[in-house]
This record gives C-alpha cells, structure tokens and sequence, in this order.
C-alpha cells in the first residue's frame, strides 16, 4: 500500500491526494488517516508541502461529501421507504418512524454533520442522512468543510513531524475509532431505548 500511495502522490501530486480524498469519502478503500498521515510524511519526501495537501485532501473530502449528500436527497428516503416495506414487520420500523427519524436529524443537524467530521468512517456516511433531510447545502458545505479542515490538518500535520513513523500515528488513530466507536453505540443504544419507550407509551 505504501508503493502505491508513493506513487499516486509522486506521479499525479496534490490532484492525486484530492482524488483519494474523494474516493475515500464514497467508497473508503484507504482509511483518511493513512492517505493523510502518509500525505504529511511525503512533504519531507518530496516537493508537496503540508499546505498544499491540507487544501487537496479538504478538496477531495467535500466533492465527495457532496455527492454522498446528493445521493441521500435523491435516493435516500426512497430507499429506506422501501426497506421498510419489505423488513418493517421484523426491524418493527415503518415509514412513519423513518421520517419521525428524519425529523429528528433536522434538528440536530448542523451537530451531527460537524461531529461526525471526526468520526472516521461516520465522517463520510453523515453525508446522507444529511442529504435526506435536505439540510441547508451552504450550512452543510460550511460545517464540512470546517470539520474537515481540522481534521485534515492535525493529521497531515503529525505525519509530517514523524516523518518515516507515520504509521505510528495510525496505530493511535486505531485506538481512536474503537472508543468513538463505543461512545457512538452507547449513543445510539440509549436513542432506540428512548424511541421504543416513547412508542410504547403512544
């Protein structure tokens, strides 16, 4: 893996850290951590330099944000509408409590689309419960691109200062995604207690 970032960032440069970013957004074949971490160690190793990556990989995540966003507005509730047609009867979800669920993220939107940010894996698929709640596409852009900004300078920052030991930085960015992780399904546990409970009542 590590030849073939080498060779994207040495062949195709700062275009080639957005594309990545991009891709890693829609479908995530390289974890965020590993192309910026790696992106940081290849300014002590070529002529890009930790600017210049910050703004091609902020590049690359919101055009990929955005599609995903795009995605969910257009296709989003339509599918999960269906879904729950055919599975409603087992998950017990019917299309009233998917758009309750909609309603819900509306009001929360702008925490949830800026949190994410720094949820690996969540930092991409907030994208569509966004797009399906047809949130504000330029408060969307703006609290993506904040969050992504941050995000992307701290790590292309760190693998910068490690230089050869940036894969140390992934070890602990391993460490991090477990307890985000765990703190997300207690999270998410006490939401769907909460929901149940409120079903119930009704």
């Amino acid at each position: 893996m590590e030849n073939w970032l080498t060779y994207i960032m040495n062949n195709f440069g700062y275009i080639g850290i957005a594309f990545l970013m991009a891709l890693e957004n829609i479908f995530p074949p390289i974890p965020s951590e590993v192309v910026l971490t790696f992106g940081g160690f290849m300014t002590t190793q070529s002529n890009l330099n930790v600017t210049g990556v910050v703004i091609a990989s902020t590049v690359g995540s919101v055009v990929g944000a955005v599609a995903l966003y795009y995605f969910g507005m257009v296709y989003g509730m339509k599918r999960m509408e269906k879904i729950a047609d055919k599975w409603g009867h087992i998950l017990r979800v019917d299309k009233e409590d998917m758009h309750k669920s909609n309603e819900w993220f509306k009001k929360y939107e702008a925490v949830a689309v800026f949190i994410c940010r720094f949820v690996p894996v969540m930092r991409s698929l907030i994208s569509i419960p966004a797009g399906m709640a047809h949130m504000n596409i330029y408060l969307f852009l703006a609290l993506t691109t904040l969050g992504t900004v941050i995000w992307n300078i701290v790590l292309v920052y760190l693998g910068a200062k490690v230089g050869g030991s940036w894969e140390t930085i992934v070890g602990y960015m391993d460490v991090y995604s477990r307890v985000m992780y765990g703190i997300l399904i207690v999270v998410v546990i006490i939401l769907i207690v909460l929901f149940i409970r409120k079903k119930k009542k009704r």
